[in-house]
């Protein structure tokens, strides 16, 4: 049985993604969750199954701002307690609870909590400002991959394979002489990857506005928090300059992973610029996202479920996986997670033992 981090933050949308009025259901970590928003227009989460008859909630609708149960009209405030039961002389039963979840708006998503709500923190959701709606323009989609969550992760840590996975967009023949370095601060992973004298592909060139001769030096910048959400930077100088970081451009992209299942993970991606730039920084998110699902989506996202096919119900580890120099953020990443895991799972039996 996969063993999840639970009392943490997890991605359960983009904001957009829950509207005024409707019902969402997506799974998270094996469970069925349906968001809605109430009648102030602020969103919550409940499981999403009706405690009468057990008909998901998700069939329903939204009603004076709580969640109607479509089979005999129970409705259910965003806490999860019965507001109206439509039958008889409309008692409520005292166990017409549904569970809720702590959910945040926060960095153009929606958080959810899947652990002890009473643990629930929102400082402890990681830094996105780049995904500021109020300063930047920011540009998302989503996709749903058949492979588990921490392939993804590696998938973005080790940024190596783009030479390789994704030859005619975003990789070079260069990347493989990439400098890199991998640091961690507490429990944050920080992968730097540095490319010198790098001829881009022409229409990465042309995203950058860069010559097609012109050589570069790019950086490829990532911060990992767990259990699966990443913030990269991506950024190009002219080649030569000790520093190029120091004189170059850079642009931001988050990539967001959340199991669904033991074996599928959502993945949110995105990328922005300062609202300072007009019409000319929204057009330029819009159409760097659309750039980028391409070769997620049919390059990356099929090399990902051809891995999960190869590694079926087993554990990773028990694969003996031989590592690259590439694989050091990765792997680092694995390693503080499962850490994470265990005095998670450590203090749970220590509490049962107690009581």
């Amino acid at each position: 049985m996969t063993q999840y981090l639970r009392n943490v933050w997890y991605v359960a949308a983009w904001d957009s993604e829950v509207p005024d009025g409707q019902l969402f259901a997506r799974t998270i970590l094996g469970e069925r969750i349906v968001m809605f928003r109430d009648a102030n227009g602020r969103a919550h989460a409940l499981f999403d199954r009706c405690p009468h008859r057990f008909a998901p909630l998700s069939m329903g609708k939204v009603v004076d701002g709580c969640v109607q149960c479509p089979y005999h009209g129970l409705e259910f405030r965003g806490d999860g307690s019965c507001s109206r039961n439509p039958h008889g002389n409309g008692q409520i039963p005292k166990a017409a609870q549904v569970r809720s979840y702590p959910l945040v708006v926060r960095w153009s998503a929606l958080w959810i909590w899947m652990g002890d709500p009473d643990k629930a923190d929102d400082a402890l959701i990681p830094e996105f400002k780049s995904l500021d709606p109020e300063k930047r323009w920011v540009g998302k989609d989503y996709l749903l991959a058949k492979a588990e969550y921490q392939l993804e992760t590696d998938n973005i840590l080790d940024l190596s394979h783009i030479e390789y996975l994704h030859p005619g967009t975003l990789g070079s023949d260069a990347v493989k002489q990439s400098q890199s370095e991998v640091k961690q601060e507490g429990n944050t992973v920080y992968s730097r990857r540095l490319t010198r004298n790098e001829q881009l592909m022409p229409s990465l060139a042309q995203r950058y506005g860069i010559p097609e001769t012109q050589l570069v030096d790019r950086w490829l910048d990532t911060r990992w928090n767990a259990p699966a959400v990443m913030e990269l930077w991506v950024g190009v100088a002219p080649a030569g300059d000790a520093d190029p970081r120091s004189v170059g451009k850079q642009v931001p992209f988050a990539h967001l992973f959340t199991p669904e299942t033991a074996t599928t993970a959502h993945y949110w991606f995105a990328t922005s610029y300062p609202k300072r730039m007009g019409e000319e920084g929204r057009a330029r998110a819009e159409s760097d996202i659309k750039y980028l699902r391409e070769p997620f989506e049919r390059e990356d996202l099929p090399m990902l479920e051809a891995q999960q096919r190869q590694l079926g119900d087993r554990d990773f580890w028990s694969m003996k996986p031989i590592l690259l120099s590439g694989d050091a953020a990765a792997v680092r990443a694995r390693r503080v997670l499962d850490a994470l895991i265990k005095a998670e799972q450590d203090a749970k039996a220590a509490e049962a033992a107690s009581a």
